[in-house]
């Protein structure tokens, strides 16, 4: 009993002292207390905002992590709903949670960076001191190198047009690169390197089928350097995560399994050592990268993979236009050496998430899935609106009578009214949906340039758009969208 009675209170002493690595700022305190502190990062909330809860123990676990950084950073937040009202007013907070990066009690900056305490923390390292951190012994050298995390170190003897070069790079992508600068003779002897850049990779991610660092023998030039380091920044098969999913462009490969460097680091490279082997055979044709299969559900449903079962990888890559392919057999390295030969021949057949084309599609409004798009909208021969929806939008449902009447007002003219679900159906491109519904007008001599409607959603606005926008003008309607009198 006693013995729980301890867990218990170390438990909330634990909770508390993470809690308190955050300030609380007012209304009545915010101005002073901001000064106090060289950098700060704000977040502005509202108790009942369900994305603040969801980042708050993110926002806490990093907190505890920066305050002893060199140099400090501070954590604070302010209710927007309570005594932090005129504060949240005043710095033009409108929704929640915001998050700004304060310096010298001045808001210096909108927080751009992750909503995980691991990227947190990078990307607020990144906003304080210089852009590139000086090595100024073998000590400081070796323990920027053991950190678990990409570094690119440069080597100076003394001035030159490559250390300029180096430092404004290291300005421009602080927020990406961590960069460290060796001045140090002792260091500059121990290392061998003189005027001279290095990549150096993680040990986490070390492998006998790359080096672990690699040397810049480029000119003196900024982009030059910048393509150096975004192609070797990741190595032959990169730790994809979300925060980085950016940095990986097609033609692309991904494994998706239980990648996971702080739990599992052995089981990790277990499997990515395998996917190093023959992707070493494959560096010139794709690029390669390993995926936590519980970060990217929504990839793998894109896939449709509902979930990963066991611990092999599943494989997925998309081509150089964005096409997607799934190796169907059972990870294995000659399996996997197969499929990439396959899709690099043209062999396979690419992935399309589609629903079943519908039996029977004679109503007034047509149906699209993705099987069937190039015949219902592409090639039809008509100028087309489609509707990009998802069943369970609210505004969807609204739309859906509006549509369907259109559909009627507009059968017998040279027009397709057409709508497509979208969350079960691949958009093909140049169609692009980011929210439901999305709305594009596709005229019938440029399928390939559809503009997006952003006009009205009444059934007159929609008639008074299609007459004014449509090749030929409607036997119903003039072009300003007037029925036309039937003739007697």
């Amino acid at each position: 009993m006693i013995f729980k009675v301890l867990v218990l209170i170390a438990i909330i002493c634990l909770a508390s002292a993470t809690e308190s690595d955050v300030l609380v700022f007012t209304d009545d305190d915010f101005s002073s207390s901001i000064n106090e502190h060289d950098t700060v990062l704000v977040m502005f909330y509202a108790p009942w905002c369900g994305h603040c809860k969801k980042l708050k123990p993110e926002f806490e676990k990093a907190a505890g992590i920066v305050k002893v950084n060199d140099p400090p950073i501070m954590f604070a937040k302010v209710d927007c709903t309570d005594a932090g009202k005129e504060t949240c007013n005043q710095f033009g907070v409108a929704g929640y949670p915001t998050l700004k990066i304060f310096k010298n009690g001045e808001v210096n900056k909108e927080y751009g960076g992750p909503r995980d305490a691991d990227g947190i923390v990078k990307y607020m390292k990144s906003q304080v001191g210089p852009s590139s951190k000086e090595l100024s012994s073998k000590g400081v050298h070796k323990d920027f190198l053991g950190k678990p995390e990409v570094g690119v170190v440069g080597y100076f003897e003394g001035d030159s047009s490559l250390k300029n070069t180096f430092f404004k790079l290291a300005d421009k992508l602080r927020e990406k690169v961590r960069f460290g600068h060796v001045l140090d003779k002792d260091t500059l002897e121990e290392a061998a390197y003189k005027d001279n850049i290095v990549l150096y990779r993680p040990k986490h991610l070390h492998n006998k089928f790359e080096p672990d660092f690699v040397v810049y023998d480029g000119e003196a030039n900024k982009d030059d350097l910048e393509k150096w380091i975004n192609s070797n920044f990741h190595g032959l098969v990169g730790h994809r995560t979300r925060d980085a999913a950016q940095d990986f462009k097609n033609p692309l490969i991904v494994a998706y399994y239980g990648v996971d460097y702080t739990r599992n680091p052995k089981g990790t490279n277990y499997w990515r050592n395998r996917i190093l082997k023959v992707a070493k055979g494959f560096a010139d044709d794709f690029n390669f990268a390993v995926s936590a299969k519980d970060d990217f559900q929504h990839e793998l449903n894109e896939f449709g993979y509902d979930y990963v079962p066991g611990d092999k990888p599943v494989i997925f890559g998309r081509n150089a236009d964005a096409q997607k392919f799934v190796m169907k057999d059972e990870f294995s390295i000659e399996n996997f050496e197969k499929f990439l030969n396959e899709l690099k021949d043209g062999k396979l057949e690419p992935y399309m998430k589609s629903e079943p084309i519908p039996e029977d599609n004679s109503a007034p409004v047509k149906i699209a899935v993705a099987k069937n798009f190039d015949e219902i909208v592409t090639d039809n021969g008509k100028d087309t609106l489609i509707e990009f929806y998802a069943p369970w939008c609210g505004h969807c449902k609204k739309l859906a009578p509006v549509f369907d009447e259109l559909g009627e007002k507009m059968a017998g003219e040279d027009v397709a009214i057409v709508k497509m679900d979208a969350s079960n159906n691949d958009v093909p491109a140049p169609y692009e949906v980011r929210g439901f519904p999305t709305l594009y007008w596709a005229p019938k001599d440029d399928k390939a340039h559809p503009l997006k409607y952003d006009g009205g959603r009444d059934l007159d606005d929609f008639i008074k758009y299609i007459a004014q926008h449509t090749t030929s003008e409607l036997k119903g309607y003039d072009r300003k969208g007037k029925a036309k009198k039937e003739e007697l």
